[in-house]
């Protein structure tokens, strides 16, 4: 899995995303996330009732605490999901990764291209990684504070919906693609032979 800064002769576009300006796609991601938050939260009431993160028995100021915590790792964790985007690019060779947020997606990008492992691999570093850590949280947590791991353990699982979307639709595509991820835009380039 390496990184790649020139795009190899012979090789062209085959396929493009761009969430900012493809809105049906952008509006079928976003669908797809707020169907994994339903997924993942209902079912999880009936564990542990969301209202254990409304209890106010410790007072209203472990009430409020649980709030302002909520609000903080929630933010924390959309900057820590493209710090591993970034690290996972770096891992794969790329020299200078640039970070931003468009108002709707914060972002990691990158002028490089990247092999097929590699992309997938970037893609879906965020949400396994985070995934474990916060499952592993969540265990270690008094009852009262689950809901405010889990809403973030569903932050990270729901909004990974576009990591998903490139993972199923790139996997799909001839083995030699080439990924060069801007951030909230993806140009796919190949050299196979159209089919």
């Amino acid at each position: 899995m390496k990184a790649v800064s020139q795009l190899p002769d012979g090789y062209r576009e085959i396929y493009s995303v761009d969430l900012q300006k493809d809105k049906k796609l952008s509006l079928l991601v976003n669908g797809l996330a707020t169907l994994i938050g339903i997924l993942l939260a209902v079912p999880m009431h009936f564990v542990v009732p969301i209202f254990t993160l409304f209890d106010m028995s410790q007072g209203m100021g472990a009430y409020f605490l649980r709030f302002g915590v909520l609000m903080v790792a929630i933010v924390a964790y959309m900057v820590a999901h493209e710090l591993v985007h970034g690290a996972a690019m770096k891992l794969c060779g790329t020299k200078r990764v640039k970070y931003g947020y468009t108002g709707l997606y914060a972002f990691a990008g990158s002028e490089d291209y990247y092999d097929k492992a590699a992309y997938l691999f970037i893609a879906l570093a965020p949400v396994v990684l985070w995934g474990i850590v916060l499952l592993v949280l969540q265990f270690c947590v008094p009852t009262s504070w689950f809901w405010v791991v889990y809403l973030v353990q569903i932050t990270n699982l729901s909004g990974a919906a576009g990591d998903y979307y490139v993972t199923v639709r790139f996997s799909r595509l001839p083995k030699d693609i080439l990924v060069r991820d801007s951030g909230v835009s993806m140009c796919v380039y190949s050299n196979a032979e159209e089919e």
